[in-house]
């Protein structure tokens, strides 16, 4: 697939997640498992502005991310039992959209550190993916799942 990067200039913005390190292998199981456990959790807090989900990774080395698993909120989460507050980060990050099944993620990550070393961008560590609503249509159509995926950049 080809990817069209570009520079956005993020605000922060709250989030209510679950926050583990992980085995990079394992994220495929832990993300879902965290995006449900929050939406309960946010849900049974009667949270009105709980937004898309979210996965926010910090390198923690060793093959292992230290992941925050969640959703966007407007406001910050007051937090219950595992979950708790967080936000995105805020300032210039490299994104792509990608659209298809998660599982070609990868793909899209590699073109943003490709174009990040291309144009003597440095990552300033932390990335995340923002998952968009699920629709029926995906079902029957996986290269339409749409995922935005962010890298903060050094100033």
């Amino acid at each position: 697939m080809s990817y069209s990067v570009r520079v956005e200039r993020v605000a922060s913005r709250p989030i209510a997640v679950v926050r583990r390190r992980v085995a990079l292998r394992e994220l495929s199981r832990f993300v879902p498992e965290a995006c449900g456990l929050v939406w309960k959790s946010v849900k049974a807090a009667q949270v009105n502005d709980a937004g898309r989900h979210v996965a926010l990774y910090r390198d923690a080395g060793d093959g292992l991310v230290d992941a925050e698993v969640g959703v966007e909120l407007e406001t910050a989460f007051p937090g219950q039992d595992e979950v708790v507050s967080s936000a995105l980060p805020a300032g210039d990050a490299a994104t792509v959209t990608h659209f298809g099944p998660y599982g070609k993620l990868g793909e899209a990550h590699l073109a943003i550190h490709d174009w990040c070393a291309a144009q003597g961008q440095a990552l300033a560590g932390p990335n995340w993916e923002i998952y968009g609503h699920w629709v029926d249509e995906w079902n029957r159509d996986p290269s339409k799942i749409r995922t935005d995926i962010f890298y903060l950049l050094k100033s």
